[in-house]
């Protein structure tokens, strides 16, 4: 079986600690918390579990229908709060449907006793959010989603929520991912190593340099609270994204290349104009004009949508791994795919207007492997591109 517990431990492993600088714990400081027994599981923790700077989140045997999402209140377990939520308790062990529009709480096989030092945050896994379905990680007392507070010592729980597709899971399915983020004393608790707009723009030029004319952007860099991101309405193709058909049947989360695209999505045809109105309540995929790199000694992460923007939501699963969009003979860079739905009004949008950004955040060291095709990335160097469910 290859796992992280019947694998030797190596010197380094066995010697290195969890102290140091601030940042993001790369894959091996991962594996020291698993052989620290701070990140625990029910089942072992499979290698495969672990991406450079990421641990994917498995799904356990129990599973409860609620009528509304909430958020814990401090002192008080998940359960406690939820008791009174309850529709139904039922067991995913050999796979079942989770209905659309509906909200569901499922536990997480791992489980956490984190050191004083590092806290974590957590984010839908790209191909979880390509399907928008709704996924937070919620955690004992927390008072909060997806952001889990330095020593945490307890359970996770997945608040699932389909939206345009019903979909089907069972004990294993991976749906979340959880980065752990360690802080030096002088720090305040949530606190991250985000790199500012002067030493963003210094790393643009050191790559430009570096990597065949390539920073993290192919071209210019719009830096502004981080790396700005705009939207493509052109394609040599014609075809400029996707929107969800509205009656179609479930999807399991663990077929891949599984689902006929036509089966579930329309596509969308480059208008001369250049510009779509999102409908209320759709549910698209479009991809960004810019080609991101994200260099080896960071990660990033998509920022929700300003408020000031506009009334729609971009992009669920918001983590990039160190390597995305990278090469070392010079890559072109990978596009971000985004993940886009119109809130309650018909929304106009058109070519290279600004609907995201990235902050970069440095990793607390390197990390032994890149995301990319050496380790079965599916989404390097991808440019408009569906969840790895669906072929043709």
């Amino acid at each position: 079986m290859n796992t992280i517990e019947n694998q030797s431990l190596t010197t380094s492993q066995k010697t290195q600690n969890l102290n140091g600088i601030s940042g993001i714990l790369p894959d091996h400081l991962i594996k020291t918390l698993i052989i620290r027994k701070k990140l625990l599981s029910i089942n072992e923790i499979k290698k495969e579990q672990i991406q450079p700077a990421s641990l994917d989140l498995r799904l356990g045997k129990k599973a409860y229908r609620i009528r509304a999402s909430f958020i814990p209140s401090k002192g008080k377990t998940l359960k406690e709060c939820a008791s009174d939520l309850i529709d139904h308790e039922f067991e995913i062990t050999d796979g079942v449907v989770l209905e659309r529009n509906c909200v569901y709480l499922v536990e997480i096989q791992e489980f956490l006793d984190l050191p004083d030092n590092i806290w974590a945050i957590a984010n839908p896994k790209s191909s979880t959010g390509r399907i928008d379905v709704f996924t937070r990680i919620v955690a004992d007392g927390t008072q909060a989603f997806d952001t889990i507070p330095l020593g945490y010592k307890g359970p996770l729980y997945a608040e699932i929520s389909p939206h345009k597709f019903s979909i089907k899971v069972r004990e294993g399915s991976r749906l979340s991912q959880i980065r752990f983020i360690r802080k030096n004393s002088t720090q305040l608790e949530t606190q991250r190593s985000t790199l500012s707009d002067r030493e963003l723009i210094k790393l643009h030029e050191e790559l430009s340099n570096s990597h065949n004319g390539i920073g993290i952007v192919d071209g210019k860099a719009n830096i502004r609270d981080g790396l700005q991101l705009s939207i493509s309405l052109k394609s040599e193709t014609n075809i400029i994204g996707y929107k969800a058909k509205p009656y179609t049947a479930p999807i399991d989360v663990d077929n891949i290349n599984y689902y006929k695209t036509s089966d579930y999505w329309d596509p969308i045809k480059q208008d001369p104009s250049n510009r779509i109105i999102l409908d209320p309540n759709e549910f698209y995929i479009l991809a960004s004009s810019e080609s991101v790199v994200i260099p080896p000694k960071f990660a990033a992460e998509m920022i929700p949508i300003d408020p000031s923007m506009g009334e729609f939501r971009v992009h669920y699963a918001g983590f990039f791994d160190p390597g995305f969009g990278f090469s070392s003979t010079g890559g072109k860079g990978s596009r971000g795919v985004l993940e886009v739905r119109s809130l309650d009004v018909p929304f106009y949008i058109e070519h290279e207007q600004i609907v995201a950004r990235l902050k970069y955040e440095r990793l607390a060291g390197d990390s032994e492997k890149l995301y990319g095709k050496d380790i079965g990335s599916t989404y390097q160097a991808q440019t408009l591109k569906l969840s790895k469910h669906f072929y043709g």
